[in-house]
This record gives C-alpha cells, structure tokens and sequence, in this order.
C-alpha cells in the first residue's frame, strides 16, 4: 500500500515481529531521529552497494516507459554509452527523443529553469 504527497510517498510493508520491534527501537538510538530516515539511509546504502540491481532497476523502469535514458543512466550510476549497451543487451528498444507531451512539457521547463539561472 501507497500514500502519495507532493514529494515523498508514504509505503506500508509486512515485517515479523522481531524487525518490527528492532525497527521501533531506532528512534532512541540517537543514530537516526525517525524509523523513516533510517529506512531511507538503508535503501540508499543497499542500493549504493548492488550495481546489478540499480542496473535492473534503472532497466526495468526504462524498458516500461517510467523514465528516460538520462534517469537511468543517473539510477544505474553508468554513462550513457554503457547504459545503452545494457539496455541492447537485454532486449530493450531505445527510445529517441521524447514520447509523449508531459516528457516535453518537463524537459522544456528545465531547460527555461537552466536558462534562468
């Protein structure tokens, strides 16, 4: 189950017993001030520590339309060459340029963003 907000999204998840009752502890710790950040530092620590699975993560994503070449090579922490050659070897068409009128609406914001800079 998910909650949206403007920029975070709010995920529930089952755990046994004994990691929830670990997870209710982190707050006293003093090492994070919420269960939340320290969930957030934990993804972001795995995923920092498993290329291969920011590489299918970044594919799958590309491959079903939720981001562009550019974000993928940004997730799977690749260039832009290896990310296509990748994305090749797994069966995956690229895509050129934009596909649909939102992705042109966002790209033509950051580039009026960049410009105003």
């Amino acid at each position: 189950m998910a909650t949206k907000t403007a920029t975070s999204e709010t995920i529930s998840f089952t755990a046994p017993p004994t990691l929830r009752l670990e997870l209710s502890a982190i707050p006293e710790t003093g090492y994070y001030d919420s269960t939340s950040e320290f969930l957030r530092d934990a993804m972001r620590t795995l995923l920092a520590e498993k290329k291969e699975l920011r590489i299918a993560i970044a594919s799958v994503l590309y491959k079903n339309d939720k981001i562009s070449l550019g974000k993928a090579v940004e997730i799977a922490n690749v260039n832009y060459e290896e990310m296509k050659k990748i994305l090749v070897e797994k069966g995956i068409k690229l895509r050129r340029g934009v596909s649909t009128k939102k992705e042109l609406e966002e790209g033509l914001a950051k580039l009026e963003k960049w410009k105003a800079r």
